[in-house]
This record gives C-alpha cells, structure tokens and sequence, in this order.
C-alpha cells in the first residue's frame, strides 16, 4: 500500500509538471488584433483608481472593480502607469480580462521610457497571460513643450522604443495612444507601430475619424480614450446645469453605437473612464466642479471636460445611468454581425 501511495504522488507530480503554462498568443494581422488566431475586439475601460481622500492609485477594491466590469461586459482594462504587483495582475487574469499596459515617458525613473527601466517591467511580465499590449505615451503630440518643444524628439524615442520593446519581447504588440488622428509627420516617424490607439472627443460623433483613419493607413487601430463627463456647466442640447448623469449616458450610448457601426475598420474602444477621480480638480475628499470654459473642447454636451465625473460609477462604486448603457451594449456585441 505505500509503494503504490507513493507511485499515486510521483504520477500527480509528473502529470502536474507537464501541464501547459496558459500563455494567450496575442499578434496583428492587417486591421485585426488578434488573440488566439482569432479577431479580438477592445471593449475597454480607462482604469486608474484613486480612493477618496488619496491622491495616488491604490487597488484595494480591485475584487469589487473586477465584478463589475465583468457584469458590464468589459474585456479589456486601460491603465496609465504598470501595475507592479503579481497578485493584482493574477485577479486580472482570472477574472477573463486582458490589460492595456501604458508607460510614461518621464514618471521619475519608475518604469518610464527616459530611464530605460519600462523594458525592466517587460523583461518581468512579458510571459503574464493577463498582459494584450504594451502601449506608449498618452498624447504626448499635444505637448512639445515636454520635449524641448520639437514634438519630433517625441516621435524620435517613440520610434526606438518601439524596436526596443519588438526585440525583447516578440509575442506582444506595441501601440501608442495619440490626441486625435496623427499627422504624416507622426506616422512617417513610426513605422513600426503595431496598433495606433486615438483619444478621440468629437462630441457624440467619433465615426469621422474611422474614415479618416482608413485613408491613411492600413493598421489597427482603437479609440483610446473616448466618453462623456456627468456634469453640465452650462445648460445646453437640452440637458440642465449641474450633475446630469443622463447627459453622460445619452452622449456615451451614441458614442459606443458609432465605433461599433465601425467595427470593421476600428478594434475596439476603451471608455473613460471607470470610476470618477475626486483627486482631479481640488479637494481629493469630495467632487469638485472643474474642467474648462463651456464651448471650448469636443467633450458633449457642454463642452467642458469637468475632470471628477468621468466614471461609469461613482467613487463608492454606485453605478451611474452610463453604466447600464455601457452593459447593454457590450454584452450584446458581436464582432462577427460587424466585420462586413
């Protein structure tokens, strides 16, 4: 009997050992990402949780924010800077999402493109499942000034980091998310750009840039960053002043419908943003009223971005009117009805 105990545990340890690590294959092939050899559609969210009263991103409801993107039928998380913690990516992953995996260009030498250390973090999670792309910059062309005002020394590191990341890990695309469509001079400087990400604010009418898009290049691309604000400033289109939850749900359901009715030319879209950010615009321990002056941007309706009503849902997790807009569409997507 212990001879045959000990075979049983020397079989399950052999079994155990040659079970294949899950490892998602990930590449581009024409306009398409794919994920598995098959077409993968982006339906995103921008992610960067700040608790109230904080100023800096924490995880801590990491398990409740996972729920509630998988009932919202989200499949891909956006974030700004690495996560840097195997327990957090581990829940990504099992939860069924993929990340976006965005770097600065100068965060103070924490995984960033000017010190080097962003191929630090690639070298260390370029095998994690959780992982869709690694994407740079977040448009930085409307800010030369960071780059001794040529915005062609950004373009320049762009372009090498790009080959850098290709060479260290071939199994992943690289993106950049760019302000808008990009000019010749931003594509003539990156050629080898796998996927082209568009933070795009055009009211509630983004499909023009999908058009434009389609006559300049061949690639995949997504919107990056695209939504509505719950906050009127002024009254306008016939919402009222002051916090209108239906504004942003009506402006992001149109939004939404125009880059599906596109799907065959775009990859998908990641809206802005998950939860509201009361770090944003004035006192990290309540929503404050920011943004620009009415009439002055693309945001609909009123076009002021007020900074601390993005979310979907609100700082504790209540879910605004766009949420429901949001579930009601993604979970019914089908990217085979849209590839025509």
């Amino acid at each position: 009997m212990k001879l045959l105990s000990l075979f049983s545990v020397l079989l399950f340890s052999i079994t155990l050992f040659f079970i294949p690590v899950k490892n998602d294959s990930v590449q581009v092939l024409g306009n398409r990402v794919l994920l598995n050899n098959s077409p993968y559609y982006i339906k995103g969210i921008c992610y960067h949780p700040v608790p109230k009263g904080q100023t800096t991103r924490d995880f801590e409801t990491i398990d409740q924010d996972l729920e509630l993107m998988k009932e919202a039928g989200i499949n891909t998380i956006r974030i700004y800077a690495p996560i840097d913690d195997i327990q957090i990516l581990d829940k990504i992953d099992d939860a069924g999402l993929k990340l976006i995996v965005g770097f600065g260009y100068n965060q103070n030498g924490i995984f960033d493109m000017l010190s080097g250390t962003y191929l630090d973090y690639i070298k260390k999670y370029k095998n994690h499942n959780a992982i869709l792309f690694w994407e740079l910059g977040n448009e930085y062309n409307y800010h030369p000034e960071w780059f001794d005002g040529t915005i062609q020394n950004w373009y320049n590191a762009l372009s090498t980091a790009t080959d850098l990341i290709h060479e260290l890990d071939p199994n992943h695309p690289v993106a950049t998310a760019h302000g808008d469509i990009p000019d010749s001079q931003a594509l003539k400087s990156n050629p080898n750009i796998d996927i082209w990400g568009l933070n795009v604010y055009r009211w509630d009418q983004p499909q023009s840039v999908f058009r434009e898009w389609k006559a300049v290049s061949s690639k995949p691309v997504y919107l990056s960053e695209a939504g509505a604000d719950s906050y009127m400033k002024i009254a306008k289109a016939g919402f009222a002043q002051g916090e209108n939850q239906k504004a942003q749900a009506v402006a992001n359901a149109k939004i939404i419908d125009a880059v599906f009715q596109y799907a065959h030319i775009n990859s998908g879209l990641a809206m802005f943003s998950f939860t509201d950010g009361l770090w944003k615009a004035g006192n990290p321990n309540q929503q404050d009223v920011g943004g620009w002056a009415p009439n002055s941007s693309g945001v609909p309706y009123d076009g002021a971005p007020n900074e601390e009503f993005w979310g979907i849902v609100d700082i504790d997790r209540n879910k605004k009117q766009t949420f429901e807009v949001l579930k009601e569409r993604f979970v019914n997507f089908l990217l085979s009805n849209k590839t025509n």
